[in-house]
């Protein structure tokens, strides 16, 4: 189970025209903020990244604007071979990864497999992350299951960190995802 005190969320590139041409992008860019809102109520960190932001822009506004902080660049496509967010996940001390973003079959599947491999628990917002087609993303999806990396949703993964209606923050989350 996933508990506030072990969890990390990790936004993964959801930035530029990209974001807004990708399968379901108002759905995608929504669930996203809803989770980066309710990580900072729930105080859980979040590891933000953009992939060559001066190439594909920044990150979707809806996103940016509930973000403390500076997003983490990157130019590969697995945030694990940057050090900067390798400082980023050890100094955030968490084991338990959430990961979201664009697209499911590149950067989030890359990021996703390399910390399973790393030993952490991961999990992936299926109503948080798309590609550029609905198949990439399934694709995408099946091969991070195939290795352990369980599909959640938005709701689901909010509530289970929650684990009680008389969690101080239930009426905040609540309201996100109303």
């Amino acid at each position: 189970m996933f508990t506030v005190e072990k969890t990390c969320l990790v936004v993964v590139d959801v930035q530029g025209k990209l974001a807004t041409i990708v399968d379901d992008s108002e759905v995608v860019i929504d669930n996203v903020a809803k989770l980066v809102q309710a990580m900072q109520a729930l105080e859980v960190p979040i590891l933000w990244l953009e992939q060559n932001p001066s190439r594909l822009g920044g990150t979707a506004l809806d996103i940016a604007q509930h973000i403390k902080g500076q997003p983490i660049a990157k130019m590969a496509f697995s945030a694990c071979q940057e050090e900067a967010f390798v400082e980023a996940m050890k100094e955030s001390g968490r084991t338990q990864f959430i990961v979201t973003g664009i697209e499911a079959h590149i950067c989030v599947y890359q990021t996703a497999r390399q910390l399973k491999e790393q030993g952490f628990e991961v999990e992936v917002v299926v109503d948080a992350v798309s590609s550029r087609t609905k198949a990439n993303k399934e694709i995408g999806l099946n091969k991070m299951n195939a290795l352990g990396i369980y599909p959640t949703s938005t709701e689901m993964i909010l509530y289970e960190l929650l684990q009680r209606a008389d969690h101080p923050q239930f009426k905040t989350i609540l309201q996100l995802v109303k």
